[in-house]
């Protein structure tokens, strides 16, 4: 199986003379590569390269990323081993769980000797930086020019799916702050997808609001785009190699249990251009949402909305929470009366002095009436102006109104001064 590494080795440095020297894995604006309809740009290498068969899994497992210590442009023996090794066990992403099979041990050095150890686990190694540009290789592959500019992140070559080799130090040319930039570029680029409403883009709500939050997320996001990537990759052809499928035989004359045999898949452009990159966006919030639980997620939050959610900003989102929230509200009539004394409340055990009393009868009166007394106290002295702020045409209801307050106040033992 290790016989072709060779032809594996040439067409990585094929692709290497490619890049401009001058810039290292930063592409010039002017460069005809940066076109929209060339970027941005994702590739895939395929393993016919190195091997004549592959092993397919009939239930894959999910592929995690595994960071590993390397020396990025050093190339003695023993980062050079590391680098083939990693090369050869990405590149045979089509076996998943089951690619540790076809390396002895002494073939992988101690990094990932300690991972294959394990057992049948599906992992993808990429080289351990600060910026975790690796890990995140494929969401900033996805993002438009004009994103990159927005948020000041470089124009880098094509990426690469599965990480394959290293010439530079990636870190070297990414900016401060690249895992922030880049959470805000994903986040502005997904958010369409999350919050279709119009005139509800990500800066009408608040740094806090839950979907914001996840849409800053890219750990959330690095598995359904790496689902994506699969999906897109077992529809490529396969190498003609001549393999039949069938089972996989083991050294002990057995069969690997849930494996077949089969001719390992060509390689290419996963997407090229703004347009499949959109895309692969739109798949890739599919993905999450397979089971149902990031809709779940977003209708959640949607329902249960509070003011604090949106920004100072007007939204068509906002305008729907407003729009429910007064309806809702609408149901009930709340009238506010200004009082100008305050009255205050008395229980039975509060002592009777002077007007302490009077706060007590007033709870006996109606509405009208108790508005009534309010006005007198209030300096409104006249019935004719005390008729005109209750709305009644001359002063007669007032009178009578008043008269019965009276007979009230006599039989709750008030002495009443006219």
């Amino acid at each position: 199986m290790t016989d072709t590494i060779e032809s594996a080795d040439l067409a990585m440095t094929d692709e290497r003379d490619h890049a401009d020297e001058t810039l290292g894995p930063l592409l010039d604006p002017g460069d005809e590569r940066a076109a929209p309809d060339l970027y941005p740009r994702l590739w895939n290498m395929s393993a016919g390269f190195m091997c004549k068969a592959v092993v397919r899994p009939q239930d894959p497992a999910r592929p995690e990323y595994i960071s590993v210590p390397m020396r990025p442009g050093i190339w003695d023996d023993a980062n050079l081993a590391l680098s083939v090794a990693i090369s050869k066990w990405n590149m045979l992403w089509e076996a998943a769980q089951f690619r540790r099979r076809f390396f002895d041990d002494e073939e992988l050095p101690s990094p990932l000797y300690k991972i294959a150890d394990q057992g049948d686990v599906n992992v993808v190694f990429v080289p351990r930086t600060q910026s975790r540009y690796h890990e995140y290789a494929p969401l900033f592959h996805l993002l438009p020019r004009s994103a990159l500019e927005r948020h000041r992140l470089p124009l880098l070559h094509r990426g690469q799916w599965p990480f394959i080799c290293e010439y530079a130090d990636i870190d070297r040319y990414l900016p401060a702050g690249f895992q922030q930039r880049l959470a805000r570029a994903w986040a502005g680029t997904v958010w369409r997808h999350l919050m279709p409403q119009p005139h509800s883009g990500i800066s009408k709500f608040t740094a806090n609001d839950p979907i914001r939050l996840l849409a800053h997320n890219l750990d959330f996001w690095v598995p359904p785009v790496t689902q994506v990537i699969e999906e897109y990759l077992r529809d490529f052809p396969v190498v003609d190699n001549g393999v039949t499928g069938g089972p996989v035989p083991l050294v002990d004359g057995s069969t690997l249990p849930g494996a077949t045999a089969a001719n390992p898949r060509m390689g290419g452009d996963i997407w090229c251009g703004e347009e499949e990159a959109a895309e692969a966006v739109r798949h890739t919030v599919d993905a999450a949402d397979a089971d149902g639980r990031l809709r779940g997620i977003l209708d959640a939050v949607r329902s249960h909305r509070c003011e604090d959610d949106f920004s100072p900003q007007w939204s068509g989102a906002r305008e729907d929470f407003e729009r429910r929230l007064y309806h809702k509200r609408s149901k009930v009539q709340v009238r506010f009366v200004e009082l100008t004394d305050t009255i205050p409340v008395h229980g039975p055990e509060t002592e009777v002095i002077d007007q302490i009393l009077f706060g007590d009868f007033l709870a006996l009166l109606d509405t009208r009436d108790r508005t009534i007394v309010v006005l007198l106290r209030s300096g409104v002295t006249r019935l004719t102006e005390v008729a005109q702020v209750m709305g009644y045409r001359t002063h007669s209801a007032v009178s009578k109104r008043l008269n019965h307050i009276l007979r009230q106040a006599s039989r709750f033992g008030l002495t009443v001064q006219e």
